[in-house]
């Protein structure tokens, strides 16, 4: 299928040393064919201490896998599911080989047993293919029923596989066997109201996952400003829908992640540039909204992509594309408030998705128009980043998951 064939915007750059392109379709991004210059790191308020969970277990020592991102039906894109390792010391990653035959596999997710790697298929006829990491078999694909999907998760239990249509607004559930391997859809649902919001011409489903006691599922969706909760029927796989919650119009919200006590949750915004502390209640599912805040990037064109939170809580990062930094947060008040630190250089262009390895010392961005992946050690009093060595060449690469 030819690149002209998308519903939907794709930011692509060319490698560094080229001019940048844009594609179509994209995870849902909007704005110029070309972004800025990184730009210096800017201050804000003093460091305080932070709020604190438990640690996390440590990982192991020595050579992890590192699993990444790409399109494969663009110009200077990669030809499949990348694998590589990474050194949980230094941070340093090291090429390893190429699982080709799966298309444009743009965001990849980690069954719970460790055992079998997910991806979205992010073409006009959606997908979702498994591959067993042991032997890394494929272990076969399914249609999303919609258009573009460009999250998928799995659900804490195991059983379910969890998408998010872009381009046309709809999340899918699909069961999952006990070897991994994906069944027919069990559910599909499209955003129908409200009203898409300023600028958009629809629904765009950008994320789909669980809330962390496991009790709902939470899409956030781009196009309508809108957090949808639903109920999963875990003997059918069918959803119900019990709340939804709203930005400010215009918002664009693109990105939620959870506070490891569970009780909060940050929601990065697209398209207004913000990011806002929301209030999640367990028994109800429901999501409250709070202000919107700054993403410290100054006045300047960017479009915050993802945030991530360690693991003890005590801190909050942000991806931003074209201002090309990351933002750090100080997470207070048992999770409740969000203190805007600083931002730092990302040294790539366009951050299209950040992870933290499983034991939160290392931080990964994967920077889609330079074709690199970025590594920063985490320190884990103060949460300063520092870059660990040169950016990992990786084509057009769109999602870089330690394992």
């Amino acid at each position: 299928m030819g690149r002209g064939d998308w519903s939907r915007r794709r930011f692509v750059g060319a490698l560094a040393g080229a001019g940048a392109v844009t594609a179509l379709s994209s995870c849902g991004e909007a704005g110029p064919e070309a972004s800025p210059s990184p730009r210096a790191p800017q201050a804000a308020a003093p460091e305080s201490t932070a709020t604190a969970s438990p640690s996390p277990t440590p990982a192991p020592s020595g050579p992890r896998p590192l699993a990444l991102g790409t399109y494969t039906s663009v110009e200077d894109g990669g030809t499949g599911i990348g694998f590589a390792t990474y050194d949980t010391e230094t941070g340093r990653v090291t090429a390893g080989s190429t699982l080709t035959g799966v298309d444009d596999p743009s965001y990849l997710a980690l069954h719970p047993d460790g055992r079998t790697l997910y991806t979205v298929n992010e073409r006009e006829k959606g997908a979702v293919t498994a591959v067993r990491l042991a032997d890394r078999e494929v272990l076969g694909s399914r249609s999303t029923g919609g258009g573009a999907p460009c999250h998928l998760s799995v659900h804490p239990g195991g059983r379910w596989l969890l998408s998010a249509n872009y381009g046309d607004g709809s999340v899918a559930v699909h069961p999952l066997d006990a070897s991994g391997a994906i069944g027919e859809r069990a559910d599909l649902v499209t955003h129908s109201a409200p009203k898409p919001g300023p600028g958009q011409e629809g629904p765009h489903a950008h994320q789909f996952a669980t809330s962390p006691d496991g009790g709902h599922l939470l899409a956030v969706d781009l196009g309508t400003d809108t957090v949808y909760t639903y109920r999963l029927d875990q003997r059918t796989g069918k959803l119900t829908e019990v709340a939804q919650a709203h930005t400010r119009p215009g918002a664009g919200p693109r990105h939620l992640t959870f506070h490891p006590g569970g009780r909060y949750a940050y929601l990065a915004n697209e398209v207004d540039n913000t990011v806002a502390v929301c209030a999640y209640d367990p028994g109800a599912g429901r999501l409250t909204i709070g202000e919107a805040q700054s993403t410290g990037t100054g006045s300047g064109t960017n479009y915050p992509a993802q945030l991530v939170v360690t693991p003890d809580g005590a801190y909050a990062y942000l991806a931003n594309r074209g201002h090309n930094s990351l933002t750090r947060y100080a997470v207070e008040a048992d999770g409740a408030r969000l203190r805007l630190l600083d931002t730092v250089p990302v040294a790539g262009d366009f951050p299209r998705q950040i992870a933290l390895s499983p034991d939160g010392t290392l931080l990964f961005a994967a920077n889609q128009r330079s074709g690199t992946v970025s590594v920063f050690r985490v320190d884990a009093g103060s949460g300063r980043l520092r870059l660990a060595g040169r950016p990992f060449a990786s084509p057009v690469a769109v999602c870089a998951l330690p394992l």
